[in-house]
C-alpha cells in the first residue's frame, strides 16, 4: 500500500490552519495547483471552518465559497482528485454530481443517513472522520474510556450502520475532540 498525501485547501475566513489566506478564489486555485505540483495525491477543499468553537455556515454560504474554485479547477482539467470536505449531504451531492469532486470527506463521521445515501448513490470513496461532539463543543466535553478502543468502536458502528465495505478511508480525527495526549 502506498502512502498518499492530501493537500488541504480551506476556503474560510477563520481557518485553523491558514487564517483565511485562500478565501479569494484565484488564490485558492493557485494554491491547489501549487500543492499538486509539489506532489499532493489529492486536494481536500472545505468551506466551513471546523476549528474549535467555530460557528457553522449555511448551505448557501458554503456553496458560494466553493463554486468559483471548484468550477475553475474543473475547467482547467485539474490533474488530481478532489475531495469535498463537508458535513452537509446537499453540498456533497452537488459537488459530486457536478463532477467537481470525486471523494467525500465527512468530518462528522457519516452520522447523517442522507450522507450515506449520497455516498451510495454516487458510489464514491468516503473519508469517515472521528470527532467527539461538534466543532463548538469538541474541545470542551470529550471523555474517553480508552481512546484507541473508543475510536475503533466508533468506526465499527459507522461501518455497520452505513453498510459500506469498499472505498472507505478512516480518519481518527487528530485534534478533533482530543487532548494532546490523546492525539499522541
Amino acid at each position: 500500500m502506498k502512502c498518499r498525501v492530501m493537500g488541504i485547501l480551506n476556503v474560510t475566513p477563520d481557518s485553523f490552519s491558514d487564517g483565511g489566506r485562500f478565501l479569494d478564489p484565484d488564490l485558492a486555485v493557485a494554491r491547489a495547483w501549487q500543492m499538486a505540483e509539489e506532489g499532493a495525491d489529492l486536494i481536500d477543499v472545505g468551506a466551513e471552518s471546523t476549528r474549535p468553537d467555530s460557528q457553522g455556515v449555511d448551505e448557501a454560504t458554503e456553496r458560494s465559497r466553493l463554486e468559483p474554485i471548484l468550477s475553475k479547477l474543473k475547467r482547467t482539467a485539474f490533474p488530481i482528485p478532489i475531495s469535498i470536505d463537508t458535513s452537509k449531504p446537499s453540498i456533497a451531492e452537488w459537488a459530486i454530481g457536478e463532477g467537481f469532486a470525486q471523494i467525500i470527506n465527512d468530518v462528522c463521521g457519516l452520522r447523517d443517513f442522507e450522507m450515506i445515501r449520497v455516498v451510495r448513490r454516487h458510489n464514491v470513496p468516503v473519508i469517515i472522520m472521528h470527532m467527539y461532539g461538534t466543532p463548538r463543543t469538541m474541545q470542551k466535553t470529550y471523555q474517553y474510556n480508552d481512546i484507541v478502543s473508543d475510536i475503533i468502536d466508533f468506526f465499527r458502528g459507522r461501518l455497520a450502520e452505513s453498510d459500506l465495505t469498499e472505498n472507505v478511508i478512516l480518519d481518527p480525527g487528530i485534534g478533533f475532540g482530543k487532548s494532546v495526549q490523546h492525539n499522541f
